[in-house]
């Protein structure tokens, strides 16, 4: 690829690029292709030599021998691809290429279009085009991904539909409390608190008194007559976390809490905030509360997008607010390396930096769009020494651990690369012995393989010895960092997910190895080094925690559990559930093996899949559609957790569900963990709508005690007690759970687009979490929070040209805005 630096616009403006998906399913009643057309035009005002190139990022692999005659699209590593004309001829201002091409898969949202495409001329001029305007999804074709795909399309129509199975209840069939409690009971009366209340606390609970006034400072004063105590003692609570339990007690002049340990205090000021109204107004009564489970966490990954600071410590905050306990740091991977680690620069200086470098250093390859220019992204960054460390301070002060990952030995691309900047470097300076001393890859492997992200370079050679001191190296590092934090560290996750089918079988440093120690198969390779790795994690006194991946086996039947690392000191966080993979139980397999197991199932809990099949909402759908619903309904110890369905909608065979492992060992399920993947996670606001308000649902299922719904046989009756149970939770977080998330954070959670209809002449809308306001005008004009409230169906008056409707918080911010044409008409 090229390495010039990029250049200002060709003749001040940029090539205008249009994108189109023309079809899905056009191989047949089961096709996994689609059609697309790439529309280029010359928007400047001179001609564009030939030789041009223009590049560009797609999770959709174009298939070359499809492209239209006259271009080339050709995949240079990864998700980068390389667009040429092969006609010798200028390209002059105003003319306009078509190209047709067709892809794997389907494109049925805007994140499935290509993104960041650059210019390269024949001079070496790199210009930035950014993303191509998407033409809108409409057409059947456009709109499911095959004859097989019977997941309905959400418009306002089926979304209304769907909302309907929601009511707004009475104030007192609402809990206000997320997570849901063990136990609570309220009077009629309440207290007052505020900005003058004293808070007293025993020695040791400074900080969670110190969390608790700077809550009460933002109310009114009033609350002077009401004593506020801190403190620790027995609560009577069953959980696997007793340490965090905690009681309570709320009377017409006091205010008692009691933890059975200081992060038990913790969670009680959470509760208490929650309870207090914006006048400082607290009922009175008896919160009794204990966490379901241990574990329960949430993964962020930078690599792939970085976040800043501030980003970070707001996601740790909203997890705080609802007691999630486990920050896992997805840190690394193909795409970025966002800790620096001393001796060796060149993770960040290589590995932090991608596009096309302005000055010729080594940087990685533009990913996920994130365009020429190394420094204007999200693709580019990392965190100083002094960040990472007040980051796990600022978490460690609201008891949340946090579990860093350093992902190897496959989407290792970032690490593999800069280690190998360093050996040239080195190598260049004779210092052959230092070249080597960090090396990760086999510079004579020709094993030809492609990742699911489509790298062919992204393995670890991991029969290098020069691997094991990298490891070493960076573990050491990372300990020295939370030493000086004076935080405690207890796991490092080191991924272990994905290695691509082939990687290693034609490395001869592997090969050698493997001959060496008598091995057959890579398999056996790849175990010797999960085993390493733990070796040196227990050196450093430090559990091991990987992907499901590194505690399985591939069997003639499917997978199984390798019984060589079970026991303690080793968790597995299980995250590949998806119908068709054979491995939807796998969770069930390795806890009873023995292991510890952290439920991550991608199926309900990876909050970077699409909230909805809608081509307006960002995020992939490879393993289902995931909504809020969907995190709540996620019961962790019960077969019912897996799918009903498989991804295309339809109902999964008795006979599919009948073979799966049942759960011998529950105790072994430390807890569960909702996971942010990054490759469309580009700024604070997606990492925000994205995160939220899941997070909420996966608060309620991984504290709150077992609701009961896998203990009824009967399916009718176990989907009304689900029902009933969605719709107290809907309630709670349309009228107590997000306007508390607005006060305390001003957090961007998404906001539901209105189901809407027209019926009998009258507009009709509703929305998916009862109590948030809706607004809407008839005159054409975008809702905003002065525009009128509906509240009930509105009559269509003459000349009305649309509705448009949005979902409004308590700081006037709106949802995507739904539009119903009511100009030539027909009543539903």
């Amino acid at each position: 690829m090229p390495t010039t630096p990029p250049g200002p616009p060709c003749g001040g403006v940029p090539v205008a690029i249009d994108w189109e998906c023309v079809a899905n399913g056009i191989n047949g009643p089961h096709g996994d292709r689609f059609a697309a057309r790439l529309t280029l035009r010359n928007a400047s005002t001179r001609p564009i030599a030939p030789g041009w190139q223009i590049y560009f990022n797609t999770c959709r692999k174009v298939l070359p021998e499809t492209v239209g005659a006259g271009f080339r699209i050709d995949h240079v590593n990864g998700d980068l691809f390389r667009l040429r004309v092969l006609d010798a001829a200028s390209w002059l201002p105003g003319d306009r290429f078509e190209i047709g091409y067709q892809a794997r898969f389907w494109a049925i949202s805007r994140t499935d279009a290509p993104l960041g495409f650059y210019l390269v001329t024949v001079g070496g001029e790199v210009i930035d085009l950014g993303d191509p305007r998407i033409a809108p999804f409409t057409r059947p074709e456009q709109l499911r991904r095959s004859p097989d795909d019977v997941v309905p399309t959400m418009d306002a129509a089926r979304r209304f539909a769907v909302n309907a199975a929601v009511s707004l209840l009475p104030s007192d069939e609402v809990g206000r409390i997320t997570p849901q409690p063990l136990f609570a009971s309220f009077k009629n009366e309440t207290c007052r608190i505020g900005c003058d209340s004293a808070v007293r606390c025993e020695a040791g609970l400074e900080q969670e008194a110190a969390c608790l006034n700077a809550f009460l400072a933002g109310l009114p004063p009033g609350g002077s007559g009401v004593a506020i105590v801190l403190e620790t003692g027995f609560v009577d609570a069953a959980s696997p976390a007793p340490h965090e339990a905690y009681l309570l007690e709320i009377d017409a002049a006091n205010v008692r809490l009691r933890g059975t340990g200081a992060h038990g205090v913790f969670n009680g000021v959470q509760t208490l905030r929650q309870l207090v109204g914006s006048d400082g107004s607290l009922p009175q009564g008896r919160v009794l509360d204990a966490p379901r489970f241990a574990h329960r966490g949430m993964m962020l990954d930078v690599a792939r997008h970085f976040a800043d600071v501030e980003t970070v410590l707001r996601l740790l905050d909203c997890m705080a607010l609802f007691k999630l306990n486990r920050f896992h740091f997805h840190l690394t991977d193909d795409e970025g390396w966002r800790l620096p680690i001393s001796s060796l620069p060149e993770l960040t200086e290589v590995g932090a930096r991608r596009g096309v470098s302005s000055d010729g250093s080594p940087c990685l390859p533009p990913s996920f769009g994130s365009g020429a220019r190394v420094d204007a992204s999200a693709g580019s960054g990392h965190y100083t020494h002094a960040e990472f460390i007040a980051i796990i301070q600022y978490a460690h002060a609201r008891h949340i651990e946090v579990i860093p990952e350093f992902n190897m030995p496959g989407h290792a691309r970032a690490a593999v690369q800069a280690m190998r900047v360093r050996h040239e470097r080195l190598l260049a300076d004779g210092d052959i012995e230092g070249a080597n001393a960090y090396r990760l890859d086999d510079p004579d492997d020709v094993s030809v393989y492609e990742s699911v992200q489509l790298w062919h370079d992204n393995v670890i050679c991991i029969a290098r010895p020069s691997v094991d001191r990298f490891i070493e190296t960076v573990v050491a590092e990372v300990v020295s960092l939370f030493r000086q934090a004076g935080v405690p560290l207890r796991a490092i996750h080191t991924g272990g997910d994905e290695v691509p089918q082939g990687a290693w079988l034609g490395s001869p440093l592997c090969r050698a190895r493997m001959a060496e120690q008598g091995w057959s198969d890579v398999a056996e390779l790849r175990a010797d080094f999960v085993a390493r790795c733990r070796a040196i994690l227990a050196r450093h006194g430090l559990a091991f925690a990987g992907w499901d991946d590194t505690a399985l086996v591939a069997t003639g039947q499917g997978v199984a559990a390798d019984p060589r690392f079970a026991g303690p000191g080793f968790e597995v966080y299980v995250w590949n559930n998806a119908t068709g993979s054979g491995q939807e139980d796998c969770a069930w397999t390795l806890a009873n093996a023995g292991y510890e197991v952290v439920l991550a199932n991608a199926s309900h809990l990876y909050f970077d899949l699409a909230y909805a099949k809608d081509p307006q909402e960002p995020g992939y759908y490879w393993a289902g559609f995931v909504d809020t619903r969907s995190a709540f309904v996620f019961c962790p110890l019960d077969l019912a957790a897996l799918p009903g369905v498989d991804q295309m909608g339809r109902p999964l065979r008795p006979a599919a569900r009948a073979r799966l492992v049942r759960l011998a060992q529950p105790g072994r399920v430390r807890g569960l963990q909702g996971q942010l993947w990054g490759e469309n996670a580009h700024s604070r606001a997606r990492i925000e709508y994205l995160a939220t308000p899941r997070l909420l649902a996966l608060a309620e299922r991984a504290w709150s005690s077992d609701p009961g719904w896998h203990g009824i046989a009967d399916e009718t009756e176990r989907a009304r007690r689900i029902a009933l149970a969605w719709n107290e939770f809907a309630n709670r977080l349309g009228r107590h759970a997000l306007p508390f998330l607005d006060a305390a954070l001003a957090y961007g959670y998404r906001l539901p687009p209105p189901g809407a209809m027209l019926r009998d002449g009258r507009l009709h809308a509703n929305t998916a979490f009862p109590g948030l306001v809706l607004r809407y005008t008839l005159d054409g004009r975008e809702p905003d929070a002065g525009s009128m409230r509906y509240r009930e169906p509105v009559a269509v008056p003459a000349g009305a040209a649309a509705f448009k409707i949005a979902s409004f918080d308590t700081r006037g911010r709106s949802s995507r805005v739904v539009t119903l044409p009511l100009k030539d008409r027909t009543d539903a």
